[in-house]
């Protein structure tokens, strides 16, 4: 593979978060369930965000978070994502760039305002999201930059996007991109529910486009229609190249053709907001893989980003996460580790 000007670039819902401690009563109030992601209209997310306290207004999104932790770590890193020329899209686009991460996406200038995700974190620290997806809806493949995709070690696929038809053919022309320029591409399930809508379409994506698959125990069971996490393994292997599986307290699984590592979970004194988790371990994974670490090194380095994005509110790290890697491995370690 020739040397790549980005370690990973992601392809995502451009959203702005909107982080905001709640009670269980409101919960109630608005009628929702708690834990689960739920998709708003316009009025829908005027209304609700009537009803709520002050809160944290940051970029977000699913591979955003990924892409913002890659660069936290000390990778280089952009992103593809739609908004719209308004005042959170301007909100979106000075944080991730803030960020060093490359955004060179252009507003949408008609259509749909820029989306945005009350996140509602509860004192158990469980998080209700309703999303209001707005102008991500629009992005399609004339979004898709060849050169970024082209110049990325890794491409990473938001599995939250892959409604509209737009956004698929967005995924396949970057994938093609890629692996035309000797690249890899990654691929989050982001969410049992998306499982459930896009079983088939993700199958075969795995099969034909994808090198590294990274999802969490329930959404690799959805996706082999399967209760049993050790049959999930089973057929994972051999129809991913790599997957990375989650598993909350227990750690996470990596699974090749021919091994299996189990990676036990980084220690966190308090769990208080689970935002971002997954996000987060793809980050440190996707890291230390375009470094060269072995892979359960590069677990290991998603199990400390992820340690760290949930013992606070908010789906970015607020510690310096280059600092915290080194200082939970061992000075030296890292380099010890490339393949």
């Amino acid at each position: 593979m020739a040397e790549s000007h980005t370690h990973v670039a992601g392809i995502g819902n451009a959203i702005v978060d909107v982080l905001v401690q709640v009670e269980d009563s409101l919960l109630t109030d608005l009628g929702l369930t708690k834990g689960i992601m739920t998709l708003i209209d316009d009025v829908q997310a005027e209304a609700i965000y009537a009803r709520l306290p002050s809160g944290i207004e940051c970029s977000g999104g699913s591979a955003a978070n990924t892409i913002a932790g890659v660069a936290a770590l000390g990778g280089s890193a952009a992103y593809i994502g739609k908004v719209r020329n308004d005042q959170l899209g301007q909100v979106f686009r000075h944080d991730i760039r803030s960020a060093g991460i490359v955004f060179n996406t252009e507003d949408a200038t008609t259509g749909p305002a820029t989306a945005r995700c009350f996140v509602l974190v509860t004192p158990d620290a469980q998080r209700t999201m309703l999303t209001y997806l707005g102008a991500c809806v629009d992005l399609g493949p004339d979004d898709v930059d060849a050169a970024v995709i082209a110049g990325a070690a890794v491409t990473y696929l938001e599995g939250y996007l892959y409604d509209p038809p737009e956004a698929k053919r967005a995924f396949l022309r970057a994938a093609e991109i890629a692996h035309g320029a000797g690249r890899l591409v990654s691929l989050s399930l982001s969410d049992p529910f998306c499982v459930d809508r896009h079983r088939e379409a993700f199958l075969d994506l795995i099969a034909n486009h994808v090198d590294i698959l990274f999802a969490n125990e329930a959404e690799l069971c959805a996706l082999y229609r399967t209760d049993s996490f050790d049959d999930a393994v089973r057929q994972v292997r051999g129809h991913a190249q790599i997957a990375a599986v989650t598993r909350g307290p227990r750690g996470s699984v990596v699974v090749t053709a021919d091994s299996t590592y189990v990676v036990a979970a980084d220690p966190v004194e308090t769990v208080v907001d689970t935002t971002g988790a997954g996000d987060l371990y793809a980050a440190g994974f996707l890291y230390g893989f375009t470094q060269a670490l072995d892979l359960p090194t590069c677990a290991l380095l998603g199990g400390i980003a992820a340690g760290e994005v949930i013992s606070h509110v908010g789906a970015r790290p607020v510690l310096p996460l280059a600092d915290l890697a080194r200082s939970r491995l061992g000075a030296g370690y890292l380099e010890e580790r490339r393949k």
